[in-house]
C-alpha cells in the first residue's frame, strides 16, 4: 500500500507539473482543487496506513523481537517518512500554484481597469470630433452665405518635407468630408423646399374651403333671418285670432253668468232644504263612532268565541292524534317485537366548523315537526323521504338517546341478547354515541350504570355476575383489546355445548363491580384501539369496536339461572377513498372496512329476501354478529348520519340501508334461563354467582323432597318471562 502511495504521489506531481506548463489561471485553479481533494484521500489513506503499522508493531513487539517483520517494518517506516516529506513537497507546490492564481486574478483586475480608462478615453474623444463636426458645419453654413469671391486655383507644389505633405493629406481629406457635408445639406435643403411648396398648396386648399364655409354660413344666416320674419307674421296672425276668440267667449261667459243668476234665485229654497238635511246627517255622524264602538265590541266577542270554540276543536284532535300516534308506535313496536325485526334508530350530527363554509356547509336534512320517526333529505334539489323507528335531531342530548334504548339493555338483566351497533359513513358521529366523552358519556358507559344500578335493585333475590369483554376487527383479524398482547390474532370458534352459539377462545374477560371498574376497561380499550387522521375525520376509527357485556344471574329462592349478552358495537366508517386522501396503510385499512360493511349488506340483503343460505362468513364482522342477527337476539341499528350539503350521497346510502335492516324479520326472541338442581338451605346462602353453571337450553326436573309446592309457580314465572 506505501508503494502505491508513493507512485500515486509521483503522478499527482507530474500531473501539477504538466499543468503548470500547460493551462491557464482558471482551469490550474479548478485542477489545483481535484488536487487538493485527492491530495486529502491520499492523506486519509496514509493515516490508516499508519494506524495499521502501529497496530503491527504493538502485535510484534512482544511475542517476537529479533523478527525479520521488524526490519520490513523499519522500512516501511523509512518510506512512510519519505511519503509525508513528498506530501509536504505536494502542499508546497500547492500553496505555489495559490500563489499564481492569486497573480494571474491581480493582473485580470489590472486589465479590466486598464479596458475601462480606454473605453473613457475613446468616449472623449468621440466627444471631441462630434464638437469639431458641428463647428466645420457652422462653418460651411457661414461660407455658403457669403458671397463666392474666391475662386479655386489649382497649383502644382512640390511638397519639401513629409510633415507638410501629411498635412496637405489631412486638408484634402477634411476637403472632401465638408464638400460631402455640404452635398447633405443641398439635399436637405432641396427636401425643405420640397416641404414647403406642399405646405402652401395646403394652405391654398384650405383657405378655398374657409371661403366655401363663409358662403355656407352667409346664405344659413339668410335662410334664418326669412324664417324668422314668417314666425313673426304666423304669431301676430294668431294673436289676432285668439283675441277675437276670446271676445267670442267672453260674451258666451256673460250670458252664461245672467242665467246663473237667476238659477240663483230659484234655487236658494233647495239650499235651505240641503242644510237641513246636513245639519241631521252630521248628527248621525257625530253618534256613528258610539254605535260603531258596540258593534265593533259584539262582534270580537262573537269572534272570540268562535276562535275558542275551534281551538279547542283542534287541542281535542291533536290529542287524538298524538295518543293515536303512540298507540300506533306501541303496535307498531309489539309486532316488531313479535315479528323479531331489527330496530332502526336515526341521530343526525349537527352542523361542525371541520364541514366548512359556503353552499357545500349548507344543512341538507328537515324533521317533520309531527312525527319523531321521519326525516327528509334534500339530494340533487329532490327531496326524498325516510321512516325509520325514531330519528334523533341535532340538538337531542347522549341522555334522550340512551332512554330510547335502555328497554332493550334492562332486558339483558332477565336473559336476553341484545346488540346495539352503530352505523354511517366516516365522521357521522358513531364513536360520540356509542363511546361519548368523559363529561357526556355515550350508550355503553350508560349502559353499564343501568346495568349495576337495575342488580342493585334486585339484589334482594338475585346474585348477579356482570363481565365485560373487549375486542376490535382490524384489517379482517379480530384482536383483543384488554389483553396483554393485542396483536394476537383470535379465531371465532362454535360453542362446544351444542347450542350452536358462538364464541371467541382466549378473548379476555374482565368482572367489573363499580363504575371505577368500568373507567378503567373502557380507558384501556380505548388507548389500544387504532384511530389516525384523514381528510374527512381528524379521529377517525380504523377498526369496528365490540364491547361484549355478560350477566349471569341467579335466583335463590327458585334456583333460576339466565344468561344474558349485550353486544356493543362501533362500526367503522365507510369512506370514498378519493375524499378521505388515504394512502399507504390508511387505504389498506379503507379497502378492508368497506369490504366488512359491504359483506353487512350482503348479509341483510339474504335476509330480507329470505335466502336459504346467508353469508355469515365472508367478513369476521358479519360471522361476529351472527348470533345478533339471526332471530335469538334483540337488536337495534343507530344510523348516523352528516347533515351537509357535501355529504348527501353517503347519507343517501346509509339512510336506505338503514330502511333494508328495518324490513329484515329475525323471528320471536328467546329467553337463556335454566332450573338448577334444587339446593338446600345453607347451600343457596353459601353459594356464590361466580361458582354458575354454565347457561343451558333444557329445564332440569327439582330434586324429590324439596318444597316440591313451588314447581307450579316456578314454570308459570318461566312461561310469562320466556
Amino acid at each position: 500500500q506505501v508503494e502505491t502511495l508513493k507512485a500515486k504521489l509521483l503522478e499527482q506531481a507530474q500531473e501539477i507539473s504538466r499543468l503548470r506548463s500547460e493551462q491557464g489561471g482558471t482551469d490550474a485553479e479548478k485542477h489545483r482543487d481535484l488536487l487538493a481533494a485527492e491530495n486529502e484521500r491520499l492523506r486519509q489513506e496514509m493515516k490508516a496506513c499508519e494506524g495499521e503499522l502501529r497496530e503491527l508493531q504493538r502485535q510484534q513487539q512482544a511475542p517476537c523481537r529479533d523478527c525479520p517483520h521488524l526490519q520490513e517494518n523499519a522500512g516501511l517506516q523509512e518510506q512512510l517518512s519519505q511519503l509525508q516529506r513528498e506530501a509536504e513537497e505536494t502542499r508546497a507546490k500547492l500553496v505555489e500554484l495559490d500563489l499564481e492564481v492569486q497573480q494571474k486574478t491581480n493582473r485580470l483586475a489590472e486589465v479590466e481597469l486598464r479596458l475601462k480608462d480606454s473605453l473613457a478615453e475613446r468616449a472623449e474623444e468621440e466627444e471631441r470630433l462630434s464638437r469639431r463636426l458641428r463647428d466645420s458645419q457652422e462653418t460651411i453654413a457661414s461660407l455658403k452665405s457669403q458671397p463666392q469671391q474666391i475662386k479655386y486655383i489649382i497649383k502644382t507644389v512640390e511638397v519639401e518635407s513629409a510633415k507638410v505633405k501629411q498635412a496637405l493629406c489631412e486638408t484634402q481629406s477634411r476637403n472632401q468630408y465638408l464638400q460631402e457635408q455640404v452635398g447633405m445639406q443641398k439635399q436637405v435643403l432641396k427636401e425643405m423646399e420640397q416641404q414647403l411648396q406642399r405646405s402652401q398648396k395646403t394652405e391654398a386648399q384650405l383657405r378655398a374651403q374657409i371661403m366655401m364655409y363663409e358662403a355656407e354660413l352667409e346664405r344659413a344666416h339668410g335662410q334664418m333671418l326669412e324664417e324668422m320674419q314668417a314666425m313673426e307674421e304666423e304669431k301676430n296672425h294668431a294673436i289676432e285670432e285668439a283675441f277675437s276668440r276670446a271676445q267670442v267667449e267672453m260674451k258666451a261667459v256673460h250670458e252664461n253668468l245672467a242665467g246663473v243668476r237667476t238659477n240663483l234665485l230659484t234655487l236658494q229654497p233647495a239650499l235651505r232644504t240641503l242644510t237641513h238635511d246636513y245639519n241631521s246627517l252630521k248628527r248621525q255622524v257625530r253618534d256613528f263612532p258610539q254605535l260603531l264602538q258596540e258593534a265593533l265590541r259584539s262582534a270580537r266577542a262573537e269572534i272570540s268565541q268562535a276562535i275558542e270554540e275551534v281551538h279547542s276543536t283542534n287541542r281535542e284532535l291533536l290529542r287524538k292524534y298524538r295518543r293515536e300516534l303512540q298507540l300506533r308506535k306501541k303496535c307498531h313496536n309489539e309486532l316488531v317485537r313479535l315479528k323479531g325485526n331489527i330496530r332502526v334508530f336515526g341521530r343526525v350530527r349537527p352542523i361542525t366548523k371541520e364541514d366548512g363554509e359556503g353552499p357545500e356547509a349548507a344543512n341538507a336534512v328537515t324533521f317533520d315537526a309531527d312525527d319523531d320517526a321521519v326525516l327528509y333529505l334534500l339530494h340533487k334539489g329532490k327531496q326524498v323521504s325516510f321512516e325509520l323507528d325514531k330519528v334523533f335531531p341535532p340538538q337531542a342530548s347522549q341522555e334522550e338517546v340512551f332512554q330510547e334504548v335502555q328497554a332493550l339493555v334492562t332486558s339483558c338483566i332477565d336473559g336476553y341478547n341484545v346488540c346495539i351497533f352503530a352505523y354511517g359513513q366516516t365522521g357521522a358521529g358513531k364513536t360520540y354515541t356509542m363511546e361519548g366523552t368523559a363529561a357526556n358519556p355515550g350508550i355503553n358507559q350508560r349502559a353499564l350504570q343501568l346495568l349495576f344500578s337495575e342488580v342493585r335493585g334486585k339484589a334482594a333475590d338475585w346474585d348477579y355476575t356482570i363481565t365485560v369483554s373487549a375486542a376490535e376487527i382490524y384489517n379482517e383479524a379480530l384482536r383483543d383489546l384488554l389483553g396483554k398482547e393485542p396483536q394476537e390474532k383470535l379465531e371465532i370458534k362454535l360453542c362446544p355445548d351444542g347450542s350452536g352459539q358462538l364464541y371467541v377462545p382466549g378473548l379476555t374477560e374482565f368482572r367489573v363491580q363499580s363504575v371505577e371498574d368500568i373507567n378503567k376497561v373502557f380507558e384501556f380499550g380505548h388507548i389500544k384501539r387504532v384511530t389516525e387522521c384523514t381528510n374527512l375525520n381528524e379521529h377517525s376509527s380504523r377498526s369496528h369496536a365490540l364491547l361484549i357485556v355478560t350477566v349471569r344471574g341467579l335466583d335463590r329462592s327458585t334456583g333460576l339461572r339466565t344468561t344474558g349478552k349485550l353486544n356493543l358495537v362501533d362500526l367503522a366508517g365507510s369512506e370514498r377513498v378519493g375524499r378521505s386522501g388515504a394512502e399507504g396503510s390508511r387505504l389498506r385499512e379503507a379497502q378492508h372496512i368497506n369490504k366488512s360493511l359491504s359483506a353487512l349488506g350482503d348479509v341483510i340483503y339474504a335476509l330480507r329476501s329470505r335466502q336459504g343460505h346467508v353469508p355469515f362468513r365472508n367478513s369476521k364482522l358479519t360471522y361476529l354478529l351472527q348470533d345478533s342477527l339471526s332471530g335469538d337476539s334483540k337488536t337495534l341499528m343507530m344510523v348516523q348520519v352528516s347533515p351537509a350539503e357535501k355529504n348527501t350521497s353517503e347519507t343517501l346510502c346509509s339512510l336506505k340501508f338503514a330502511e333494508r335492516v328495518r324490513s329484515v324479520e329475525l323471528g320471536p326472541v328467546s329467553r337463556k334461563a335454566e332450573l338448577a338442581s334444587w339446593p338446600s338451605q345453607e347451600h343457596l346462602e353459601g353459594d356464590s354467582p361466580g361458582s354458575t353453571a354454565p347457561p343451558g337450553r333444557g329445564h332440569s326436573s327439582p330434586s324429590p323432597g324439596q318444597l316440591s309446592s313451588r314447581s307450579a309457580s316456578i314454570r308459570r314465572k318461566l312461561q310469562t318471562s320466556g
